[in-house]
């Protein structure tokens, strides 16, 4: 059976993010040759014009794919919390130890918003929000947190695991600095809660 243009295009797009997530990962973005990653993926330039509009847009691809597998990770580790208030700590702590993954450090903390600019602004950041979001409210509905926006408390726990990955990413050391963050992004993100008598 014949495959759908849509199938080919598809397939294609796999193929060229695949290739740019190693070529990426390896050389950087600046670095990353576009002709040996379409010869890597065995298509042609204009095939990552067609599906990507150019390198950045191709890059752009590559983040969100990773930055939605962090997410889902980060998820899967709230998941095994039966606690909600501890789940979304768990969450923002898994997205702060992900800094530490050579490929996560490189595309979406260093390179990512040198090129793409500020990562709240991403659309995989975007989607993370709306569910920290929704987390938030049901803390506030059960009185676990103070009855703040809740809004401003998710982007706020967000901003604070982001910035504190970015640390952790840019640093010498990033080990000793993934301890000090992480010890960091509690203490503040627990000061949002009710206070137990």
């Amino acid at each position: 059976m014949a495959k759908t243009r849509a199938q080919t295009m598809e397939e294609n797009r796999a193929k060229l993010i695949a290739a740019a997530r190693k070529a990426f990962a390896e050389k950087g973005y600046a670095a990353a040759s576009m002709d040996e990653l379409t010869a890597e993926a065995g298509l042609t330039r204009g095939a990552l014009y067609h599906n990507f509009g150019d390198k950045r847009g191709l890059f752009a691809a590559v983040v969100n794919q990773i930055d939605s597998e962090m997410a889902a990770r980060a998820k899967a580790v709230a998941a095994s919390e039966p606690d909600e208030w501890k789940a979304l700590l768990a969450e923002g702590i898994a997205y702060i130890e992900m800094a530490l993954d050579p490929e996560v450090q490189r595309i979406v903390l260093l390179d990512g918003p040198a090129v793409l600019g500020d990562p709240s602004k991403w659309p995989s950041q975007d989607n993370c929000l709306q569910v920290t979001r929704q987390a938030v409210e049901r803390l506030i509905a059960h009185g676990t947190m103070k009855p703040l926006d809740a809004e401003a408390a998710a982007r706020l726990i967000s901003g604070a695991s982001l910035n504190a990955a970015l640390w952790v990413a840019a640093s010498e050391d990033a080990t000793a600095v993934l301890t000090k963050a992480v010890e960091a992004f509690c203490a503040i993100a627990s000061g949002v809660l009710v206070q137990q008598n």
